[in-house]
């Protein structure tokens, strides 16, 4: 499978998140501790927001000796940040089957997969809006599944959208006979917001974390420097932690999807939403 993040909060160096932290996503690219797989060389890929729309730059190889995404990491810095790593299922390993995907002002990455994938993927593309059709550049089950959550009005209602994807592949698995046809952690960002969604037709999805309130942190931590940089709005959702901080991480519950915005964050349940 794979390991993300996303970052959203006071400006930050991509290497801040990405290769300081002592379990970074980084160190994750070789030594995963809770994903399927240990490693995750199968390209890789960011995306991050300093206007309307993100900049992404992928890359083919690991991640852990890419000289670009280094020097990269070392001047870019954002408010809002999606970054993956890439353990590949089956399709093949180039830059259009990277993650973050993108569409307009729109991030979207992914780990899991939609069971037995060649059998239902016909009828899933089918169902994609032909308007939308022409922008799906790779072949990943991954990116197919951001084209229909956007066919389903991702950009005017993220949750009840991705509701409705995660319902019409279901559908579609069981009448082929699949039992459990999805398994899913997804983050989508507009710029804005960040979404984070945890769910699988077995109940048992993948590992993911949020982290606790900054202002809670800085009370248990206050040799902590980094905690003194941030505001008290910033927030990380990630595959698996960063690091061994007492009281830093959360698992998300089973079956739940959690907002990043400005005021109050959101954290509720989860439902497919059936055609």
């Amino acid at each position: 499978m794979c390991r993300w993040l996303a970052y959203s909060g006071s400006p930050v160096l991509l290497d801040d998140l990405l290769y300081k932290p002592k379990h970074s996503l980084i160190d994750q690219s070789l030594h995963s501790t809770l994903g399927v797989e240990t490693t995750n060389g199968d390209g890789f890929g960011v995306g991050w927001y300093t206007g309307t729309d993100p900049g992404v730059f992928h890359g083919i190889g690991p991640a852990w000796n890419n000289r670009n995404l280094r020097n990269l990491a070392a001047h870019i810095q954002a408010p809002i940040a999606l970054a993956h790593i890439r353990a590949s299922t089956g399709t093949p390993v180039q830059e259009s089957n990277c993650h973050p995907f993108q569409f307009r002002n729109w991030l979207w990455m992914h780990n899991g997969s939609i069971a037995a994938f060649p059998t239902v993927k016909r009828d899933l593309v089918l169902k994609v809006d032909p308007q939308l059709y022409p922008f799906i550049e790779g072949s990943t089950d991954s990116e197919l599944m951001f084209f229909l959550a956007l066919t389903f009005g991702l950009r005017d209602d993220a949750p009840g959208a991705v509701a409705r994807m995660v319902g019409f592949v279901e559908k579609t698995g069981r009448e082929h006979g699949i039992e459990h046809p999805i398994q899913m952690t997804v983050a989508a960002s507009d710029g804005i917001r960040v979404w984070a969604f945890r769910y699988s037709s077995i109940g048992d999805s993948r590992s993911l974390f949020y982290s606790t309130n900054v202002a809670t942190l800085r009370g248990l931590h206050p040799d902590v420097t980094v905690l003194q940089h941030v505001s008290d709005e910033s927030r990380l959702i990630v595959s698996e932690p960063l690091g061994d901080l007492p009281g830093a991480w959360n698992a998300v519950p089973e079956s739940t999807y959690g907002v990043i915005q400005a005021g109050a964050d959101v954290i509720t349940s989860f439902r497919p939403q059936w055609p």
